[in-house]
């Protein structure tokens, strides 16, 4: 049976998303082109805190033909060069280290020994292989306003306001691609004998049936879930943070620097972010509930911001912690939180989102009767991506050594290690990282990210069995940083130039 229909249910950013994904991909097709349509509601607001980036929706927005200058101007967007990380480890100085985007310098495995053997406080790992570390500390953007759209001197991403990137990517997709938009809440799902779904059931348009649906209903999970019974693979066991405070506060003054990286400040229970859009910063606790109270993660959190905890309501996101066991399950597929969540640290959200929106559009079948196939290596893929995100996030905690609190001694017990993170790590006390430990080139973080968070958490390797013949460490990254300081804007005044002026179209 030909896939002639494609629904669409929720329509956050996932569901927009992935709604222009589709559209790009079958709008360059003139053989099989599905209708798309997407139906969300008014009456489920859509979570909306999502306000960090990894470079690859960089890609992304350049792939779906959304201009640069459009997302900074109509989404307080700015730019994001690292993850910044402030107290992760209490024995490190400085007190923090940057997950920065760029590697250009990173060329052998000698380099990193050469640099493990070197006096190792005095040169953080990032300096050897990047100057951006350098360019978030002094506050400079990653691009100079002569570079065209999506071009820049260093790799990037953006933070920006979850809203108004849903508005920008509805746009695109209804205007560009004739995605159907539709406003109605779905009330029942009808289920086929063969456990496929056969029509949702809307208050607003009746009955609405399609060959493919996917479920992007957030939290929820309508259809894969709760309609289609896929069981939930629980990971709070590994990753103990649960919920969410956020609170958005203005800038003490219009011209206030904007930092260049997403701020990760380690607590006793959790972690803080803290985000700079162009007119405001966004920012949220992330902790454990099983190691403190809410009360007490509320003062924590007024005490971060310089607020009365009285004089403020902040906003309470619960966070169920884990995947589906299935994310294509029939003629189902899950897209966004309904179909995983872990935590907003390294922005692993919008970051599977997207890739896994855009590995859908590139594998739906033309024919429903090759589903099951399609499926399995769909969920295979997807899985792996999961564990990978989970691995990831959990060494970010697990090699920290902090003793101060119940909540970072429990995240090194080896019961709440996964066996494939513990296998990694036991290896790399003996030699470096390398591409051999990840030879899945679809995985979601790779070799430099692990780099930057081993030793930027001073993880200990040893260096004994060789040295890099050549000592210069950060010469080459001085240099070039030294060439930049003179012809980067600060990261503020290349968002209003770019606000007034625009960027060159690629």
């Amino acid at each position: 049976m030909t896939v002639s229909s494609i629904i669409i249910v929720g329509g956050g950013t996932a569901g927009w998303l992935c709604a222009n994904h589709l559209g790009k991909r079958f709008s360059a097709s003139t053989e099989f082109s599905p209708q798309i349509t997407l139906i969300d509601s008014n009456e489920i607001p859509p979570i909306g805190v999502g306000e960090g980036t990894v470079p690859a929706i960089r890609q992304s927005l350049k792939y779906l033909g959304i201009s640069e200058t459009e997302l900074i101007r109509h989404c307080d967007a700015t730019f994001k060069q690292s993850v910044k990380f402030i107290g992760w480890n209490q024995q490190s100085a400085p007190n923090y280290y940057h997950h920065v985007f760029d590697f250009p310098e990173l060329r052998s495995p000698d380099q990193i020994y050469s640099w493990l053997a070197s006096a190792r406080p005095e040169i953080p790992f990032t300096d050897i292989v990047s100057i951006q570390g350098h360019l978030c500390d002094v506050g400079l953007g990653p691009k100079l306003i002569t570079q065209p759209e999506y071009a820049g001197v260093a790799n990037y991403a953006y933070h920006f306001d979850a809203a108004k990137f849903s508005q920008l990517l509805m746009k695109n997709a209804t205007e560009k691609y004739a995605v159907k938009h539709l406003k109605a809440d779905v009330e029942q799902v009808k289920i086929t004998e063969m456990g496929d779904i056969e029509s949702l059931v809307t208050k607003q348009l009746g009955q609405l049936r399609a060959d493919l649906y996917i479920d992007c209903s957030g939290f929820s999970s309508l259809l894969l879930g709760k309609s289609l019974g896929v069981p939930f693979v629980d990971k709070s066991g590994v990753l103990f943070v649960d919920t969410a405070l956020a609170y958005q506060t203005p800038y003490e003054s219009a011209e206030a620097p904007i930092p260049c990286s997403t701020l990760a400040t380690a607590k006793k229970a959790g972690w803080i972010w803290d985000i700079g859009l162009s007119s405001r910063r966004g920012a949220g606790y992330v902790y454990s509930s099983s190691h403190t109270t809410d009360s007490a993660a509320e003062q924590d959190f007024a005490r971060y911001l310089g607020l009365q905890e009285n004089d403020v309501n902040f906003r309470k996101i619960p966070m169920r912690v884990g995947y589906r066991e299935k994310f294509w399950q029939k003629n189902c597929v899950a897209i966004g939180l309904s179909q995983g969540f872990v935590e907003p640290l390294e922005a692993t959200g919008l970051l599977m989102f997207d890739a896994t929106a855009k590995m859908l559009a590139e594998l739906i079948p033309s024919s429903s009767s090759t589903f099951p196939v399609v499926a399995k290596q769909f969920n295979k893929i997807v899985r792996a991506a999961w564990d990978n995100v989970v691995d990831f996030i959990k060494l970010h905690y697990c090699i920290s050594d902090r003793t101060d609190s119940d909540f970072w001694n429990d995240n090194r017990e080896l019961r709440g290690v996964p066996d494939s993170l513990q296998e990694k790590l036991e290896s790399w006390r003996w030699r470096t990282p390398n591409i051999y430990d990840f030879p899945n080139k679809l995985g979601i973080f790779h070799w430099e990210n692990y780099l930057y968070v081993l030793y930027g958490m001073d993880f200990k390797t040893s260096s004994v069995h060789r040295e890099s013949e050549n000592p210069d460490l950060t010469g080459q990254c001085s240099r070039r940083f030294t060439e930049l300081n003179l012809k980067l804007d600060k990261h503020r005044d290349l968002i209003n130039k770019i606000k007034q002026y625009g960027l060159k179209k690629i």
